[in-house]
């Protein structure tokens, strides 16, 4: 089931739609640098893909800079609305932030920011360029793929029960079929005045007012003040050294650094030593997952709401106090429940033949986000902002203007200072457990991209508000290692070969002699395009 892997001499882009990779090849073509390219493609997700993504959503860009060799980051998470806190929803009667409909829409998208100030900063082609594949997919229409149709399926109760939705998606009175065209008429709109007005449109002009006024009417809590206040912030990355390479994630609010420190873990052992499907491997990263995100859902939130001990948890000596933990013989499952986490996000990375490298991903939360459309907008909501708690204990309580825990994570790992791969996925508590897997198959066990991303892969913790504690592994490999893995403790699930709930990852691997690979993952619909 492995796609076939280009290989190239100048540029690469993949995604995890085919007609997306297409849009951030032409714009390559036509002259356009990465950044442009990862704009046009970001905007095509969110018409071909609109189950994963949107204008309603979230983007964060991890950017290495050819000409100054400078690595930046943008995030581009929304804040929760200014008139807002925990006891809001106390009052209201409830003990949790509803998951879908307009009162779990309470954070500002931050998506169309991300793009405006990517490209101002970096982009070379108009603005409008950029957008005009997105506005033309979503006018003419584009076929509904085969993951979309998965999606439709699975949340026919919340397309079929929102006006909105159900006329987008069901125009006929059924849900749309793989194959058939999907029609965004009002989405199209949308992209159209943003395409004119730019960013400001979208937080202080007309949509502004379209999008908070209907939010209001249905009872939502996002106003005109809370959209006009958005911004994005360049932040710094976050790295950590692994095999003599140096691996980049986002800073908090993100939770990239979980992963860094499962790597900081993972450097006391030769890993190549162990068999990549044996029952020592699924249980050694089960272990270092659970270290990791004992101190994230300890400490993850906006860190402008509280101190977040980076310095100490990305250390090499906490790496080895981590290490030390999970060591026994023979092996023991040790207890941790993970927080429940959406998954719905689309990951995608372009580089050029100038050494620019954008590896970017954005998100609505769940698949089809708040699935909340508001009024003729065409956009889908996300529901990030149902993700705050509301315990007064808890890093991530609701507050009124904060940016909450955030699963998105793009990543970067570079050699010497210049690009090598650029690496991501869908999934929420699968992110950083998928980067996991890609990256030390690629740097652990020497396959090549595709290969790393075609390997059988686990996701510890619970996902999409289900219960228990689970690890969730694809069956490519004897029954032998899951009965073994359930006698040294581990609550093992075992799913399909190429199971949908593994997530969608893409990445590009930048040989030492110039040479360029880029893969799509299979479980998906991507595909990877370069020259």
């Amino acid at each position: 089931m492995l796609n076939h892997m280009p290989v190239s001499r100048e540029v690469m882009v993949t995604s995890p739609h085919y007609l997306a990779s297409a849009v951030g090849s032409s714009i390559l073509q036509k002259g356009g640098n990465a950044y442009d390219a990862a704009i046009a493609v970001s905007a095509a997700l969110g018409v071909v893909y609109p189950h994963m993504t949107g204008l309603g959503g979230d983007a964060f860009f991890l950017i290495h800079d050819g000409a100054s060799g400078e690595i930046t980051a943008y995030n581009g998470s929304g804040r929760s609305a200014a008139g807002i806190h925990a006891d809001t929803f106390k009052a209201m009667g409830m003990n949790v932030i509803p998951q879908r409909g307009v009162l779990s829409a309470i954070t500002v998208p931050g998506m169309v920011d991300a793009w405006w100030e990517v490209w101002s900063r970096y982009g070379k082609l108009p603005w409008e360029q950029l957008l005009e594949p997105a506005a033309r997919y979503a006018e003419q229409g584009c076929p509904v793929s085969r993951n979309l149709r998965l999606w439709l399926e699975r949340d026919e109760d919340f397309i079929m029960g929102h006006t909105p939705l159900r006329a987008v998606f069901a125009p006929f009175g059924t849900l749309l079929q793989e194959g058939e065209l999907l029609v965004q008429t009002e989405l199209a709109a949308s992209i159209r005045l943003i395409q004119v007005g730019g960013r400001d449109t979208f937080y202080t002009g007309e949509l502004a007012d379209r999008l908070t006024s209907a939010i209001r009417e249905d009872g939502g809590m996002l106003a005109p003040q809370d959209f006009a206040a958005h911004k994005g912030e360049w932040v710094k990355p976050v790295s950590t050294g692994y095999r003599g390479y140096e691996v980049h994630q986002m800073p908090p609010n993100s939770q990239g650094f979980s992963m860094l420190m499962m790597l900081n873990m993972l450097e006391h052992i030769d890993l190549s030593s162990v068999a990549r499907t044996s029952p020592e491997f699924y249980h050694l990263m089960a272990e270092v997952v659970k270290k990791a995100f004992r101190d994230r859902d300890r400490y993850l939130t906006d860190p402008d709401f509280r101190e977040i001990p980076l310095n100490h948890l990305l250390s090499k000596t906490y790496g080895d106090e981590l290490w030390n933990e999970i060591q026994s013989a023979p092996p023991v499952a040790q207890p941790f429940l993970s927080k429940t986490i959406g998954q719905d996000t689309a990951y995608a990375a372009v580089v050029d033949q100038d050494g620019n490298a954008v590896s970017f991903i954005q998100s609505l939360y769940f698949d089809f986000g708040a699935a909340y459309v508001p009024g003729d907008s065409g956009v889908i909501m996300q529901n990030r902002g149902s993700f705050f708690s509301l315990d007064p204990m808890d890093a991530n309580v609701l507050e009124p203007n904060k940016r909450s825990f955030h699963t998105l994570m793009p990543g970067l790992v570079t050699r010497n200072g210049k690009p090598y791969m650029l690496v991501g996925t869908q999934g929420g508590e699968g992110q950083p457990q998928t980067q996991l897997s890609v990256l030390t198959g690629v740097l652990d066990y020497g396959l090549n991209i595709q290969e790393a991303i075609g390997l059988p892969r686990w996701v510890y913790g619970r996902t999409w508000g289900e219960e228990g504690d689970t690890m969730r592994v694809e069956n490519r490999y004897h029954d032998d290692v899951c009965e073994m893995l359930a006698q040294w403790g581990h609550n093992v699930e075992v799913r399909a070969p190429w199971d949908d709930i593994m997530g969608q990852s893409q990445g590009i691997v930048i040989r030492e002699d110039g040479m360029i690979s880029g893969a799509a993952d299979p479980r998906g619909d991507g595909m990877a395009i370069g020259w």
